[in-house]
């Protein structure tokens, strides 16, 4: 039998209802398209980068250029006692620019910056790492839910991002599945504490994409609005 997880799964604990401020962009689905990138970040600002050996989602390793305290350090934020939010770039930012100037023209505060070097794992492989995240741990109630962006780095057409909202069990609802498609460039934003989320890497050689996290505020929405995919024809 294919894993799939139990309400013991740690994921099921994290809180989902809080009187954070949220976007109404991200209501509906939980996640929003983006345009793609419309220039390609150099490969040496992400290939050079400095890694750690950190698990999440698979075989994973990060590349933190910013962080709660700029050091390089992938633990959450809640280790220092703060929230996914009033991050510093570290030493990885001085060699990734064009990443840099993309994070901070968004003009919304951000959390954790890193960079995924996520090794190949069929669907089957995948599903054992599905989880959410606890993005607002420490997070004040008055304030902005932090959700989480992403852009692709590397061309992987036939991998996908797969996401799922939550049945009344607090478990994956897979009548909910989305696939998100990880092509070079391809730009979305997901509210990761909200969505079961996993990527599906069927490639031969490592994926490598940007995360960012970002507090919803009228800057994120806006800069949301500015740059999210339009529907076909439109």
């Amino acid at each position: 039998m294919s894993f799939w997880p139990t309400l013991d799964h740690w994921s099921v604990a994290i809180p989902l209802d809080t009187p954070h401020h949220r976007l109404d962009v991200l209501a509906d689905t939980g996640f929003v398209a983006l345009r793609d990138l419309p220039y390609e970040i150099p490969e040496s600002e992400f290939i050079g980068l400095e890694y750690m050996d950190w698990k999440s989602g698979g075989d994973t390793n990060f590349a933190p250029l910013a962080s709660a305290d700029g050091e390089l350090d992938c633990r959450g934020f809640w280790d220092k006692g703060k929230t996914d939010k009033d991050a510093l770039w570290t030493s990885n930012a001085e060699i990734a620019p064009t990443i840099r100037r993309y994070v901070d023209d968004v003009g919304a505060n951000f959390g954790r910056v890193r960079v995924i070097k996520l090794e190949p794992q069929d669907r089957e492989t995948a599903m054992r790492s599905i989880h959410r995240d606890d993005n607002n741990r420490f997070n004040p109630d008055d304030e902005g839910w932090v959700v989480r962006s992403w852009i692709e780095l590397t061309d992987n057409p036939d991998s996908y991002m797969l996401l799922m909202d939550n049945g009344p069990d607090g478990l994956p609802d897979p009548s909910t599945e989305v696939r998100v498609p990880l092509h070079r460039g391809a730009r979305f934003v997901v509210d990761t504490q909200r969505l079961w989320h996993v990527v599906v890497h069927n490639g031969d050689a490592p994926r490598y994409a940007l995360i960012t996290s970002f507090e919803s505020s009228p800057a994120l929405d806006s800069w949301m609005q500015r740059e999210q995919r339009q529907p076909a024809g439109v």
